[in-house]
């Protein structure tokens, strides 16, 4: 279908939802359905929780925040379960200012942004469908019309409490308009929409000497005075203020903290009472979500502020830090390409990743635990299984460092500096090198980073390097491995064939001539030595692998090639101990033979199919690990 077919669907669509009636038939919806008199709060937890909630070894993860916001789990289950859960149920927390607070391009604005966008789709549906007054510029809900002293009748017949009081303006309307007729006012369904100032509101700061209070609580239309006679009159007054537009949905407080102490002051009754106050009108109440985000720094300022101390404890921080995962990371870089002009442009793999590599090391802090380095750390914060560590030491560092992730490199600088290299080396391949090296570049020109952290991030850099040194080996390796996973698995299987008939004392058979042979003590060696266990701790080892082999069958899962993290990397350097004269003959020669070229001809090959480079990345690839080899 063409875009011009799909607009008109789009607008059929919209014709479809639309629905307009009286307040009698308006509560005959709330009888089939009295989730629709929710509040703000109730609203945006249950658009997160329809979008599904999965648990993935203990932590929460909600498919709402899926493909836009990597490696920050736990702070989203923070925010869900400690805010927005606990506010929809209508407890205390649903009266304070929800405060995003990180390090810059961190993910707090994209949050935000996807609230907002969230808030306006979900408001299309049947679960999050959203009544209002007609005509009213605040979007005002239709329960306020119930008198008062009517509430708890109310309450005891449809199970909904109402909170808030009519408007000045729809009161004045009511008794003009309708006679006072609460049954024959006109409700409509509305849909959030930023653009069209429906639900969602978005202040920003600027200049203390021009901004208006009125840009949040709307201001006298002078121009009606003459026809209306007093500015007390809701007829000469346009609520058209962020906080008027915003009702019944969320507002966007950009910068909050920089704002002038006037603006703050009129939170302090919008989020203890669900009112404020706007021109000559008694106050008028509103329902919504006000969110907000800074960094560190100005945070801490203002808590040390004793004038601002009314409006801190009506504040709820939410740390918003850097994500700590380099998988998570490098997912973070994926999306901001493909977001930009640099999508057409080749990534030879592995090439984000030492970019991703060298921004968490910037992030993490050194552990006071013996033996626990940055690498170490940096695997373990990632899932992958480190050698003498479990869950328990994992749990144990998280909990080290409260302010863990608040500082080291944003994603935002990476991204520049990959659109350096690609600029710099004007072809439409880069790879890790071009990178790291365009990164260390850039430190000269980081205007935040201090001498001392320039060096550690050199440092970082060279981490990242020797990271990536093991990594171009091992994808070498396998492309000169044919059948490479095939091949690590037979030797495997041979091996701990021969560790069982060690351990336990027994004689193998030859599968061609039937004769009982010892176990092949030479081929067990050769495999150990590649990680250095000694003739001493040999059998230990042997033991060791036996009992992960018992524990993997007691539940009932499988010991395969990637089970053992030791062994597997045994495995890997036992192959690649086998061909590694191969290897460096064949990517060193600068006048290689027949053969030889027809062998690297092969590996291009299977680089570019098997493992995602192009013959570019894959030739820089072999000649770089080529010289590896050949120190």
């Amino acid at each position: 279908m063409d875009i011009l077919g799909k607009i008109q669907l789009h607008r059929e669509e919209e014709r479809r939802l639309a629905w307009e009636g009286t307040f009698g038939e308006y509560l005959e919806i709330l009888k089939e359905r009295p989730y629709v008199a929710q509040s703000a709060h109730s609203r945006v937890y249950n658009m997160i929780k329809d979008a599904g909630i999965e648990e993935v070894n203990g932590t929460k993860k909600y498919n709402f925040f899926n493909n836009q916001i990597f490696g920050l789990e736990d702070s989203i289950e923070r925010l869900v379960e400690e805010y927005f859960h606990p506010a929809a149920k209508r407890l205390d927390v649903r009266k304070r200012i929800l405060l995003l607070m990180g390090p810059v391009s961190g993910g707090k604005s994209t949050i935000v942004t996807m609230l907002k966008r969230g808030l306006e789709d979900y408001s299309k549906t049947e679960a999050g469908a959203v009544y209002a007054i007609k005509g009213c510029p605040m979007h005002e809900d239709p329960l306020h019309l119930i008198p008062h002293h009517l509430r708890d009748d109310f309450y005891r017949e449809f199970g909904i409490r109402i909170e808030g009081n009519l408007s000045p303006l729809n009161t004045m309307r009511l008794e003009k308009e309708y006679g006072n007729c609460i049954e024959d006012v006109i409700v409509e369904r509305i849909f959030f929409s930023e653009d069209k100032r429906t639900g969602i509101g978005t202040f920003s700061p600027s200049d203390p000497k021009s901004q208006d209070i009125a840009d949040l609580t709307g201001s006298i239309d002078f121009s009606t005075i003459a026809e209306f006679g007093s500015e007390s009159d809701p007829r000469a007054y346009r609520f058209d203020g962020e906080l008027n537009k915003a009702n019944r949905g969320m507002m966007e407080f950009q910068e909050m903290l920089k704002c002038d102490e006037k603006f703050l002051w009129h939170l302090l009754s919008l989020t203890q009472e669900g009112n404020f106050k706007a021109g000559r009108f008694a106050l008028i109440s509103a329902d919504e979500l006000i969110v907000a985000h800074t960094n560190e720094s100005e945070y801490r300022s203002f808590i040390a502020n004793k004038k601002n101390e009314a409006l801190h404890s009506r504040i709820i921080v939410m740390g918003v830090p850097y994500n700590l995962r380099v998988s998570e990371e490098e997912r973070i870089y994926e999306k901001m390409i493909k977001e930009s002009d640099m999508s057409h442009v080749h990534i030879a793999p592995h090439a984000l990743r030492v970019a991703a590599i060298f921004s968490v090391l910037t992030r993490l802090m050194d552990s006071k635990k013996q033996g626990m380095d940055l690498i170490k750390k940096m695997r373990l914060y990632d899932g992958e299984i480190v050698e003498g560590y479990n869950h328990i030491d994992l749990e144990d560092l998280q909990k080290e460092f409260a302010d863990e992730g608040m500082s080291g490199i944003d994603p935002r600088y990476v991204i520049n500096r990959i659109s350096s290299a690609i600029i710099r080396k004007e072809i439409t391949s880069i790879n890790a090198l071009d990178v790291l090296r365009s990164m260390k570049d850039g430190l000269d020109h980081h205007a935040s980073i201090t001498k001392e952290d320039k060096e550690r991030f050199i440092n970082f850099i060279s981490l990242a390097r020797k990271e990536y040194d093991e990594i171009a080996k091992k994808e070498v390796q396998k492309a000169f491995v044919y059948s490479y996973e095939e091949s690590a698995k037979t030797l495997m299987d041979n091996y701990l064939d021969n560790v069982e008939a060690y351990c336990n004392k027994n004689k193998l058979r030859d599968p061609l001539t039937g004769e009982e042979m010892s176990p092949d003590e030479k081929l067990m060696r050769s495999i150990e030595e590649q990680i250095g266990i000694s003739e001493n701790a040999k059998k230990a080892f042997r033991e060791e692998i036996l009992i992960r082999i018992s524990a993997y069958a007691r539940k009932g899962k499988k010991f395969d090639y990637n089970s053992h993290e030791r062994l597997r990397e045994a495995i890997q350097k036992k192959l690649f101990a086998d061909l590694k004269d191969v290897v460096k003959i064949t990517t060193s020669s600068k006048t290689p033979d027949e053969a030889q070229l027809k062998k690297v001809n092969e590996v291009i090959a299977r680089l570019v199919d098997e493992h995602g480079y192009n013959t570019t990345s894959a030739n820089e690839l072999l000649k770089y690990v080529g010289s590896l080899l050949n120190r």
